[in-house]
């Protein structure tokens, strides 16, 4: 750990020191992945299901030029209304410190950052991946690199429905990165319960899970493993339904030529508003339900 640029908070530095379990949460869905006052109300809400299950929640965000590993209801409060937040992933750590900047951080940049602090469980919505189209504009997201790199482990509802998912699938494949699916034999799709894709392998319920992780870093593979929690049935929006609305989302993005960082900020926002904010919806109810997952498998390995 280096500690003169981290800042960890008494709740989580006491309960890493004495063993209980933590479980680290990304901030730039406050930043940059849903509207106000969601954002915040989001934040709060997976921080209370993180707690309902037994584990302490490490909200993870750059302030200042501090990287701040756990959040007060104050900096919450001030991420999710301040103007000229940037998005941090795991390269821009440096430079956002260097400037004095306050940031977001992205799966990569949070993975980073918890593995420095100690801790080995990470809940967000979805992780970033291949994107449509790779093949010409090479964009393919940090986090996979990061999970090839990083021994934490990341609870998701799959990769985000806008990427190429086989793609995404094949990288991580490469990079020794497990891909477990919770409770089904198909990779989820963000938005959607199935995406037509075989999972690697399904574990169920988090004692299972657990024993999975702690095998797969006792063999000393220096890899995180992906674990992939179907949104909650209710919640969903089925795949057929989503994708017509996710191709004219891509276009318009194409056609006003937003790229890079920018991409995912404007596509969940595009299909937001095409949906009627039933997109919202099932965003916030897969972040919940992930953050679930992650504290029990953290309470679990924590046994």
């Amino acid at each position: 750990m280096t500690p003169d640029l981290i800042d960890i908070s008494p709740d989580v530095a006491d309960a890493l020191s004495s063993g209980r379990p933590v479980v680290a949460l990304e901030s730039t869905i406050i930043t940059h992945g849903m509207p106000a006052p969601q954002n915040v109300e989001t934040a709060r809400a997976v921080e209370d299901e993180v707690r309902a299950a037994g584990a302490v929640p490490a909200t993870i965000a750059i302030l200042d030029g501090r990287a701040k590993v756990g959040l007060d209801a104050a900096a919450l409060d001030r991420l999710g209304a301040a103007e000229g937040v940037v998005k941090a992933s795991g390269r821009d750590l440096g430079a956002v410190i260097a400037k004095g900047l306050s940031a977001g951080t992205t799966v990569s940049a949070t993975m980073r950052l918890a593995h420095l602090a100690g801790i080995g469980i990470f809940a967000t919505g979805g992780v970033g991946g291949v994107h449509r189209g790779a093949e010409v504009t090479m964009d393919i997201s940090a986090d996979l690199m990061e999970l090839a790199t990083t021994p934490v482990s990341v609870v998701c509802a799959g990769v985000k429905s806008i990427l190429d998912i086989s793609r995404t699938l094949e990288v991580l494949e490469t990079n020794r990165v497990p891909v477990i699916a919770n409770g089904t034999e198909e990779f989820p799709a963000f938005f959607s319960r199935q995406s037509g894709i075989a999972a690697d392998h399904r574990l169920d319920g988090a004692e299972e899970i657990a024993r999975a992780i702690a095998a797969h870093h006792a063999f000393g593979s220096g890899t995180g493993l992906l674990i992939a929690n179907p949104i909650p049935a209710d919640d969903e929006i089925p795949a057929a339904e989503i994708a017509a609305t996710i191709d004219e989302a891509l276009k318009a993005a194409e056609s006003r030529g937003i790229s890079r960082k920018e991409v995912t900020p404007f596509l969940l926002s595009a299909i937001n508003e095409a949906t009627s904010g039933r997109s919202l919806t099932a965003n916030i109810a897969l972040v919940r339900n992930n953050a679930r997952l992650a504290a029990e498998i953290a309470v679990a390995a924590a046994r």
